[in-house]
This record gives C-alpha cells, structure tokens and sequence, in this order.
C-alpha cells in the first residue's frame, strides 16, 4: 500500500484551532505561552494599539492573528506573531490578512530558551523579511531586552534595555515604548 503525502492548504489552516502556522505544507502547532510572555504581549500591543488607532496608520493585531503570504523558498506561507501591525487600510475580513505585517513582534515563551532555537528564530525573521516585513521584534522577557531587526540591516538588530525607548522604526514612524513599561 501506496501511502501519499498530503500538503495543507491555507483552508486546511483555517480549520484548524488553536495556533498554528503552514510550513512547508505541513501544519506545525504552537503551544500556549505563559503568564509573563503573555502579559507583556499584551502591554506591547495596547501601547502600538492605542499609537495606531489615534495616528491612522493602520491596524495592530493580538496574538493568533493569521497572515497568508506566497509561499516562501523555506516552504512557509503563513506567520502567526504575537503581535502585529500592518500599516494603511485594510478592508476587514473574517480570514487571514494576504499579507506579511509591517511590524512583527515575537515574545519568547519558556521553550524558546532551549538549545538551538535561535537559528530558529533567525530563520523565521528571513521569511518575514523575504515577506516584505520590515521591522522584526524578538522580545525577550528573562533579559528584559528587545531586538530590534530590520529589514535593512537583518543581521544587525538595534539593542533596547530598560531606561531606553524601544521603536518600531520604520514600520511604525514615531511610536516609542518604555522598555521599563514592557517589562514592569
């Protein structure tokens, strides 16, 4: 017996519950994240949330947010950041955005601390960068610092510690942070 690989689809993505992302055809799920990752996501996308609205540069989005891009040399075709923002109009929809966020902001969770998960997340911010995202936060919530990397520069991030202002430059034109707020 004969047995065929079956690639998911973006609809197969929708039904699924919980997060997920679609890599390489394959439907690879995420796990809950904890309480301080959590809280500070939520800090993080009141801030931008409140920043956007009142400015009109466009929408911030929660976690679970589901973003279907064209499917990348790395088999990717979906990104679920813990917060986002992308930048002008949108016409509202029920189903994912078709389209990479302008600003994509991933908190580490506990498991993100083992061993080799760093070339993961680096390999994660080339497909947002090959997406078109321009600005790639990786927060991290045990140094209490954010990486700021951007599109122009990928392998250089900017360094935000506590006493400083994090931006989202240039996705995000003049929305600053308290690193200290972040993490308070």
């Amino acid at each position: 017996m004969v047995i065929k690989d079956v690639t998911a689809t973006i609809e197969d993505l929708l039904q699924e519950p919980g997060k997920a992302e679609l890599i390489g055809g394959r439907i690879v799920r995420y796990m809950s994240t904890g309480e301080i990752p959590n809280l500070i996501a939520g800090r993080i996308f009141r801030h931008l949330a409140d920043f956007v609205e009142r400015a009109r540069l466009g929408f911030a989005y929660t976690d679970n947010m589901g973003f279907a891009v064209p499917e990348l040399p790395s088999g990717r075709q979906s990104f679920s950041p813990d917060v986002s923002f992308v930048a002008g109009p949108r016409k509202k929809t029920m189903r994912f955005l078709e389209t990479a966020p302008t600003l994509a902001i991933e908190v580490r969770s506990e498991n993100e601390y083992k061993p080799g998960t760093e070339a993961g997340r680096a390999a994660k911010r080339a497909d947002y960068f090959a997406a078109g995202t321009l600005v790639v936060w990786d927060v991290d919530p045990l140094g209490e610092c954010i990486y700021a990397y951007r599109a122009s520069d990928p392998q250089r991030p900017a360094t935000f510690r506590r006493g400083q202002q994090a931006d989202g430059e240039p996705a995000v034109s003049g929305w600053r942070v308290d690193v200290e707020w972040v993490f308070a």
